[in-house]
């Protein structure tokens, strides 16, 4: 081991590696500090030459590597494990845009760039890439993409995995594939890239991407709307519809209860309503330089009878002040304490269906458990979490918990859903996987990362 460790800060040099305990701390848990690890050593390339070497060296000495961009996921993917014995890759260095295209409305950048620098560098060059999330002042692209991240533009553009056209990922046996050809369209041969989008490491470390960029939409409305019903959000996002058509980039669904914490613990939250209400739909939509057209489309006939009260942005300062309250909810959940975290997708045509049945299915199982629920109900995918810090027994809530996520992943499944919508994997859900997918499915799943990960060493104990 100190032959290796000697080797791999020859690797990356004086700046590239960390050692000591405090300064390994912060990267050693996820960001809920559910998971905790430990590490031989982390290092950090400033190159995808030193990645590879870096990859070369553990291979020769059998000792597995966990990459990490900006540690911002949910699942435990980005965690060593307790042995001590993991190297721990950082990408933070590897944080360059190498160039923009915007004949080609494209980007190529490194993996440890962050998501919101790939935005400012789109914009700079009068594009948009469409990427949104919460976390985007500190997640990098290279997990975004490594977990096929989502957030709230999907509805419109599709996950992170949609807007890349190419990578540059480094192998188990320290090759690199250099794959970063900025096309969209490409018949030849097998789409390889599709491969590493949503491995979380396991089969190769994403060191570049050349990422699709899309017109500027123009001016943008926003609008807080407040529902007696989260039946009436798909109603609703369908009536809007007719007005706005495609021009919905955002349709995000938020119950009182969590609004209710983001006014808690987040300062200066404040919902812009006189009264609470039951939901919340928080609305993006480009409307072309029409003023009224937001207005237009709740006033309508279809959207009369579906919401109690809505407030339009007037101006970019309100919008921000809405969106923050959007982007505030798990950080207010987190302040608030733990929480069964469920991160689900069914079609959404049965959102509405699986909202009251989800509801009734807590309410037989723990009458006095509350609902904290959010999500990205355009596009399917919501964020079903439940507080349980009424139950005072550490050992009653953990069974509780047990049964009632048991019995919202077998409602998912059998609505045709996914018990992991954007969060990946990781050690959370590794076990949800076998019991969810097909006995194919997880052979196909075994065989690949057997034949790109023969000794196992990227990220092991992850998803498979």
């Amino acid at each position: 081991m100190t032959d290796l460790i000697d080797k791999l800060k020859a690797i990356v040099g004086p700046a590239g590696w960390k050692s000591d305990a405090s300064e390994l701390a912060p990267f050693l848990t996820d960001w809920r500090d559910v998971y905790v690890g430990k590490a031989l050593l982390m290092v950090a390339p400033a190159s995808t030459a030193e990645t590879a070497a870096v990859v070369r060296e553990c291979g020769s000495a059998g000792v597995a590597i966990v990459p990490q961009g900006g540690n911002t996921g949910l699942c435990g993917g980005s965690v060593p494990d307790t042995s001590g014995d993991q190297v721990l890759l950082s990408m933070s260095r590897m944080n360059k845009i190498r160039q923009v295209d915007a004949l080609n409305s494209s980007i190529e950048v490194e993996a440890g760039c962050v998501l919101a620098a790939i935005q400012e560098a789109a914009r700079n060059a009068g594009l948009v890439f469409p990427l949104s999330l919460g976390a985007e002042g500190s997640c990098q692209i290279g997990g975004n993409l490594a977990t096929n991240a989502g957030g709230i533009n999907v509805i419109r553009y599709g996950n992170a995995g949609s807007l890349v056209l190419g990578l540059e990922v480094v192998l188990a046996d320290g090759s690199v594939l250099s794959s970063l050809r900025s096309l969209r369209k490409d018949a030849a041969g097998y789409d390889l890239k599709q491969l590493f989008i949503g491995s979380e490491g396991t089969l190769g470390i994403i060191t570049a991407a050349s990422l699709k960029l899309v017109p500027d939409p123009g001016d943008m409305t926003t609008a807080l709307i407040a529902l007696n019903d989260s039946d009436d959000a798909v109603r609703l996002l369908g009536a809007m519809r007719e007005s706005l058509g495609d021009g919905i980039e955002a349709f995000e669904l938020v119950s009182g209860p969590v609004f209710r914490l983001v006014e808690q613990f987040i300062p200066g939250a404040r919902l812009p309503f006189a009264e609470s209400h039951p939901w919340y739909v928080l609305t993006q939509a480009a409307t072309q330089g029409r003023q009224d057209a937001m207005a237009a489309a709740l006033t309508s006939d279809a959207c009369a009878d579906l919401f109690a009260d809505a407030v339009i942005a007037k101006n970019s300062t309100e919008a921000d002040n809405l969106w923050h309250l959007r982007h505030s909810t798990a950080e207010a959940e987190r302040q608030h304490g733990k929480h069964l975290k469920h991160d689900i997708s069914v079609p959404v045509s049965r959102i509405s269906e699986f909202l009251v049945r989800g509801d009734e299915l807590i309410r037989q199982l723990s009458p006095d458990a509350r609902l904290l629920a959010f999500g990205h109900v355009g596009d399917g995918n919501l964020h079903y979490n439940v507080d349980l810090t009424s139950v005072t027994s550490a050992r009653d809530s953990a069974a509780l918990g047990e049964s009632i996520s048991a019995a919202i992943y077998d409602l998912v499944a059998e609505l045709g859903g996914s018990f992991s919508a954007e969060h990946g994997v990781g050690v959370a859900k590794k076990h949800l996987l076998e019991q969810y997918r097909s006995g194919v499915e997880l052979a196909l799943m075994r065989r690949l990362k057997h034949a790109l990960d023969p000794q196992n060493i990227l990220n092991p104990g992850k998803v498979i």
